[in-house]
């Protein structure tokens, strides 16, 4: 199958005074926030993305374009509103200091696959979505430019954190235990018989070696020698 780079988007104003911005509309990048996109636009430079699909949401399209900016050739940028952010019903706008004083919130921290938000979605019915979202796009890259293909997907935290704990099979109830940065890349390759996770959560390094695309096969016992120089 193709590789999957996950995005999280860059630090939002709302990020920065601990509001919880859910779907609300108009909540953009600030500046640390653009500049972190750029940077990881700067660090996917050397990689050919064959595509980069994008929430809807504005601070996500936001990163994306400084992605896309950064890209040699033209890659496909569809939006996709099932990567969108979780909806998050009456807790959308809320202080996250105020939210923690809810009855909910501990189950939130705990035993997330039993959350429905009041007047929102179930975050299991948020992980079902994104992972069937990325497994559709990632076997429609494979299909339209081989297993070698490498793409990036711009999404939010709470969604790239379900993203990921499906890929390292891990219960829902268990993803509180990653953290997804802004403006954080991982990686995933979704092979035959399992995902395989190449990194999580990192903020720098070279990338360049996912130019050579991975691909499927058993896994190295002892660890292997690494990834291969472009």
């Amino acid at each position: 199958m193709a590789t999957v780079i996950l995005v999280r988007h860059g630090r939002t104003t709302a990020n920065a005074t601990g509001v919880l911005a859910g779907r609300a509309v108009g909540v953009g990048l600030d500046q640390i926030g653009r500049d972190q996109a750029a940077l990881a636009g700067d660090r996917l430079a050397a990689v050919p993305l064959v595509g980069v699909v994008s929430s809807p949401l504005e601070r996500c399209q936001q990163t994306a374009r400084l992605i896309l900016d950064r890209q040699a050739g033209t890659p496909y940028a569809p939006v996709d509103p099932d990567l969108t952010e979780c909806d998050y019903g009456q807790w959308q706008g809320r202080t996250l200091s105020d939210l923690a004083t809810e009855e909910l919130w501990p189950v939130v921290q705990s035993q997330p696959s039993a959350v429905v938000f009041p007047g929102g979605e179930s975050m299991a019915a948020m992980q079902a979505r994104s992972v069937a979202a990325i497994r559709r796009h990632d076997a429609a890259f494979e299909a339209g430019h081989g297993p070698g293909a490498v793409w990036a997907a711009v999404s939010h935290g709470d969604i790239i954190k379900s993203i990921l704990a499906e890929a390292l099979g891990m219960h829902l109830d268990l993803f509180q235990r990653l953290n997804v940065g802004p403006a954080s890349v991982s990686i995933v390759h979704y092979g035959p018989d399992r995902p395989s996770v190449y990194a999580t959560n990192t903020d720098a390094g070279d990338l360049s070696w996912l130019s050579n695309g991975l691909h499927s096969g058993d896994a190295p016992v002892g660890g292997g020698a690494g990834h291969r120089a472009p």
